[in-house]
């Protein structure tokens, strides 16, 4: 089931919000953990068993590892939960490879991705390391560890929800008008940007990816419309999910910080896809050694962080690519390059960073490296097009003001707008009136455009 599914939004989501609040507290995880179940079960109902049985594994592993505290417990967690996760997502991968390498013809399982797998198993991850080192106590309820796994408002695309982040909440939580109010808001704002702004991009991407009336021209618009698309797309997803996280009392931290204002691609990282960055450095870059042992332990841990991030995003060698480009460039900037950015005009800096994202993600999106390099050459001209024609001009003059409206949208630039505008107290009156006004028309608006049209994806449930 997807958010924007109008299912979810007009019979889903007010039948849970109903049985939430009219139920007794001690039972709303039981509404919640019902409705997460059912939500998961609409999307993969062959997998629900897999994602139930990690749960009462996990639960037993907390359990036992707070009791006896040997690491050879938290080993066997971790091959367990890794172990699903590398069956599921890069058997036919490895399959693949093994064939390209010995010449062979093993048959590939075409095994489904479970929906979720990679977020959910982070947070398992998570929790048992967290338990082993004694940062949270074992969840002793497996009504609430269970809802906190299978929560369904960051259940499919994150973000990664670390338990000691609401580990108080599963116990007790605030419910209130201001809660709700910003919950709703910040749903509906993630809500538009995915439908109005990411779904249009993502048209705008598949007319180049389905033509063959190419210009160098169409390819730079391609890149940038894709860059675009896929930080809409997520950060979208992770707004409607803090949101419905606030509805319900939770407070899950922000995900996205605009990062395509970054003058460094390290900033980008602080800036971009934040629960999954802090995930890798907490959990596999810190217990590396980090920056504490000398520079080349210090590449060394880079760049296993950085193969580990590709190779999450996807069982391809264009992710694993992908993963070592950061990774190389984040070295350069630590070594030298940093030092040098530092005195260069905000403007290059941010060029230097939004140029590297960009190709990057030109790698991201392709299906093989052919793809990629295919489409980065195409930026140049290397592949014969010419510089502009006439389906270019048309899907320019088509997307201009989507492209627009999703330049401005990419930077605190409204935002700050707002909050200066705010600081007087008459304009702040009637922002508090007109503000609601805004979210019911937003909300009309989708909800049109829901009902008129077919192309609903979410990129990230490739992950």
């Amino acid at each position: 089931m997807l958010f924007t599914a109008i299912s979810f939004l007009y019979y889903f989501f007010p039948i849970v919000i109903v049985f939430y609040f009219i139920v007794p507290k001690k039972m709303q995880n039981v509404v919640l953990l019902i409705a997460s179940m059912l939500f998961y079960f609409f999307g993969e109902p062959k997998y629900i068993f897999l994602m139930l049985t990690e749960i009462l594994i996990v639960y037993m592993e907390g359990r036992l590892i707070a009791k006896y505290k040997k690491k050879s417990l938290l080993v066997i967690a971790i091959f367990i939960h890794i172990g699903l996760l590398c069956f599921f997502k890069y058997t036919d991968f490895m399959i693949l490879n093994v064939n390209q390498l010995l010449n062979v013809n093993v048959s590939l399982l075409r095994i489904a991705l479970p929906i979720g797998i990679s977020f959910y198993t982070f947070q398992i991850l998570g929790y048992v390391i967290d338990v082993y080192k004694g940062k949270v106590k074992p969840q002793k309820s497996f009504l609430k560890l269970a809802t906190y796994v299978s929560l369904f408002p960051q259940l499919i695309a994150g973000p990664i929800v670390r338990y000691e982040t609401i580990e108080k909440e599963l116990d007790s939580r605030k419910h209130s008008f201001e809660n709700f109010s910003y919950g709703v808001r910040r749903f509906t704002i993630g809500l538009a940007k995915k439908v109005l702004i990411a779904n249009m991009l993502g048209e705008l991407c598949n007319q180049f990816t389905g033509t063959d009336e190419k210009s160098i021209l169409f390819y730079w618009i391609f890149a940038i419309s894709y860059m675009l698309q896929i930080y809409f797309d997520f950060s979208s997803y992770s707004d409607m999910a803090i949101g419905l996280g606030r509805i319900f009392g939770f407070h899950f931290l922000e995900n996205f910080n605009y990062p395509y204002i970054s003058k460094s691609i390290t900033e980008f990282w602080r800036r971009w896809h934040i629960s999954l960055s802090s995930w890798f450095k907490d959990y596999v870059y810190i217990p590396l050694g980090g920056n504490r042992k000398g520079l080349k332990k210090q590449i060394r841990n880079i760049l296993i962080v950085w193969v580990l991030t590709g190779i999450w995003h996807g069982a391809s060698w264009n992710f694993v690519i992908w993963g070592l480009l950061f990774a190389i460039i984040l070295i350069i900037e630590k070594i030298f390059l940093g030092k040098y950015l530092e005195k260069c005009p905000n403007f290059l800096k941010r060029l230097y960073v939004l140029f590297i994202v960009m190709i990057s993600f030109v790698i991201f999106n392709a299906e093989n490296m052919g793809e990629a390099w295919q489409n980065i050459l195409g930026l140049w001209g290397a592949n014969g097009e010419s510089l502009i024609n006439s389906y270019t001009l048309y899907y320019i003059r088509s997307y201009l003001v989507i492209l627009m409206i999703a330049f401005i949208g990419a930077t605190p630039l409204l935002r700050n707008t707002v909050l200066k505008l705010k600081k007087n107290e008459k304009i702040n009156k009637l922002i508090n009136i007109l503000e609601p006004v805004w979210i019911i028309w937003l909300l009309l608006v989708v909800t049109a455009y829901l009902i008129d049209n077919s192309y609903n994806p979410f990129l990230y449930f490739r992950f």
